[in-house]
């Protein structure tokens, strides 16, 4: 493997997508201020609104995914509409 290629910071991190609640390990140099334990090892933690396991294209069904209350604030105004 090539010399100084890689930053100095690119470690071992777990990713928890907060919407499943899935976690796994993967090398990463992204900054993190949390930790978690895992199977007795401590991993920095990032914490992903979707990863594979819960994002439609791979699990096959449609999730609506809301994050600044737009679909609540949408309904509030208009209304549920009846045909």
């Amino acid at each position: 493997m090539k010399q100084g290629i890689h930053p100095e910071n690119y470690r071992l991190v777990a990713f928890k997508d907060m919407s499943n609640d899935h976690t796994f390990v993967t090398r990463s140099c992204v900054n993190t201020k949390e930790t978690i334990t895992l199977e007795g090892v401590e991993y920095p933690l990032y914490k992903l609104e979707i990863s594979n396991t819960s994002h439609p294209f791979y699990t096959g069904k449609m999730k609506l995914v809301d994050t600044a209350g737009r679909v609540d604030k949408f309904r509030s105004r208009y209304g549920e509409r009846k045909k």
